[in-house]
C-alpha cells in the first residue's frame, strides 16, 4: 500500500497545499496503520473493510494511545480512504462510518488575577527582550488573543494612540481594546527596544525576535514558561493561559457576555458561556465600590 500512499501524500503537497505539519503527521500516521495492515496479510487499499480498520482503532486503544491521538490518526485514514473511494481505486469507502473516540475535554488551566499580575511583573528589566516580553504579555492579557493572532500583528493593526489593535483572518476581522498599562509597555517597546532588536532592518510585523525575524509560536512558548516558572506558578501555563484568564476574570467581574464573545472571536456564544464554570465573581458592592468612587 506504500505506492498508494505515496500518491496520496503527492496529492496532498501540490493540489492541496497541505502544510509540512499535515503531511508530516498523515505520512506518520498512514505508515503505522500500513505496518498493522501488512502484518494482518492486508496489502492493497480495495482489500480494507471497515472491519479491518475499527481492529485497528480497537488496536491503538488497547496500546494505550491518548484519545486526541486516535482522533487525528482517524482523520488520517478517513482522508486517505476518501481520496481512494473519489478517484475511483476503490469500489467502497471503507473508512466512512469509523467513529472517533469521544476526547475528553480538560478544564482550561485558569489563573488567578494575583497569579497574573505575578506573572507580568516578571519582565521588569530594561533590556530590548525584556521590553518586548513585557509588551507581549501584557498585550495577551489585555486582549485575549489567540498566540497566532499575537505574534502575527503588524505595526499597521495597532492604534497605540487610542488603544486598541485590529485582528484579522481570512473571513473576517475584529477590534479588541487595550487599557493604559499596555499601551506604557507598548510604547517602551516601541521606542527603546524594537529597533535594536531589527538590527537596522525592516519588518512590518509588531513583535520580532531577538534576530530581528518573525516570533514563532514555540518561541513565545518558551518565553511564558520561563516567566510563569520565575513568578513562582506551579499551573501548567500555556500561551491560551492568558486567553482563558482573560475570559474568566471578565466574566467575573461582570462583563457582557456578547462584547466578550466578541473579543475573543468565538463565533459560538456556548464557547464564551462555558466560561462561566470556571469564574469565581466579585463581591457586587466592592466591585460598583471600585467602579463608581471617585477616588478609585
Amino acid at each position: 500500500m506504500k505506492l498508494e500512499i505515496k500518491e496520496f501524500m503527492e496529492y496532498l503537497e501540490h493540489e492541496r497545499q497541505a502544510s509540512k505539519n499535515t503531511q508530516v503527521s498523515y505520512g506518520r500516521d498512514l505508515s503505522q496503520m500500513d505496518e498493522y495492515l501488512a502484518e494482518n496479510g492486508i496489502r492493497e487499499p480495495r482489500q480494507v473493510t471497515w472491519t479491518i480498520l475499527n481492529s485497528y482503532i480497537l488496536y491503538l486503544e488497547g496500546q494505550g494511545r491518548a484519545s486526541t491521538t486516535i482522533s487525528r490518526v482517524m482523520a488520517s485514514v478517513k482522508a486517505f480512504f476518501h481520496y481512494e473511494f473519489c478517484r475511483g481505486y476503490i469500489p467502497k469507502d471503507p473508512a466512512e462510518l469509523l467513529k472517533a473516540p469521544k476526547v475528553e475535554k480538560k478544564a482550561p488551566t485558569i489563573l488567578s488575577v494575583e497569579q497574573v499580575t505575578s506573572l507580568l511583573e516578571q519582565p521588569n528589566g530594561n533590556s530590548p527582550k525584556e521590553r518586548r516580553d513585557k509588551a507581549m504579555l501584557e498585550l495577551l492579557y489585555a486582549t485575549g488573543i489567540r498566540v497566532s493572532e499575537l505574534i502575527g500583528l503588524k505595526l499597521e493593526d495597532m492604534n497605540l494612540q487610542v488603544g486598541f489593535i485590529t485582528c484579522k483572518d481570512e473571513h473576517k476581522e475584529r477590534t479588541v481594546p487595550f487599557g493604559k498599562v499596555t499601551r506604557q509597555a507598548l510604547e517602551r517597546y516601541l521606542t527603546e527596544a524594537r529597533g535594536t532588536l531589527l538590527k537596522g532592518r525592516e519588518s512590518p510585523l509588531l513583535f520580532v525576535n531577538c534576530s530581528g525575524g518573525p516570533m514563532s509560536r514555540q518561541g513565545f512558548w518558551k518565553i511564558i514558561k520561563y516567566y510563569g516558572e520565575k513568578a513562582g506558578i506551579d499551573a501548567d501555563i500555556t500561551p491560551h493561559t492568558l486567553r482563558h484568564s482573560f475570559a474568566a476574570h471578565l466574566i467575573g467581574r461582570g462583563a457582557d457576555l456578547h462584547a466578550v464573545q466578541a473579543m475573543m472571536g468565538h463565533s459560538d456564544m456556548a464557547t464564551t458561556q462555558a466560561y462561566t464554570a470556571y469564574v469565581q465573581r466579585e463581591d457586587p458592592v466592592r466591585m460598583a465600590y471600585h467602579i463608581a468612587h471617585p477616588r478609585q
